[in-house]
């Protein structure tokens, strides 16, 4: 599917485009020819990098995003104290946190 570029001078962004295109509509320049079929499967080459046709692409990406540092294990933590309402815990566990000689 080629299709051939049709310059027009008015739709210009810069100067330079304004006067390739007044040269392509005069015939001193050539006009441009894009055959976007061919420029899709050359595009094709470029979608997939070098490391990745020689198949250590997946080894970089694990490399690259590996932890620098040791996890610890998680460890089970207890998500909130018995309730049982009455208030003498609740005394302790306000002790525990912050203790008063005099409370």
């Amino acid at each position: 599917m080629t299709e051939e570029v049709k310059p027009n001078p008015s739709e210009a962004t810069t100067h330079d485009a304004q006067l390739a295109a007044e040269n392509m509509a005069s015939g001193e320049e050539e006009v441009q020819k894009v055959d976007l079929d061919a420029d899709y499967e050359a595009s094709k080459a470029f979608s997939v990098s070098e490391v990745d046709r020689k198949g250590g692409g997946a080894e970089a990406a694990e490399a690259a995003t590996a932890p620098k540092f040791k996890v610890p294990e998680a460890t089970e933590m207890k998500s909130s104290p018995d309730t049982t309402g009455n208030p003498a815990d609740y005394i302790q566990m306000a002790q525990e946190v912050s203790p008063r000689k005099d409370g």
